[in-house]
């Protein structure tokens, strides 16, 4: 999946989580995923805990992330 179609996945929007990045859709930040990630959690345990969300949603983060170094 190209860049741009993973940050299609990812929504902004100042009504929702006060206008944090989220994975669209859900009220699961970008931040979340990444902190998660960071502290050394694999996207499978990810998954797990939150079972609503798709192996892509995590790469999109991971994208958004990179984007906004």
């Amino acid at each position: 999946m190209s860049t741009n179609n993973l940050l299609s996945r990812i929504s902004i929007d100042p009504n929702i989580c006060v206008g944090k990045p989220c994975i669209k859709g859900h009220r699961i930040w970008v931040s979340l995923i990444l902190d998660s990630r960071a502290g050394g959690e694999t996207i499978e345990t990810i998954l797990e805990a939150y079972p609503s969300i798709e192996r892509d949603d995590i790469l999109a983060c991971i994208a958004y992330g990179n984007k906004n170094e």
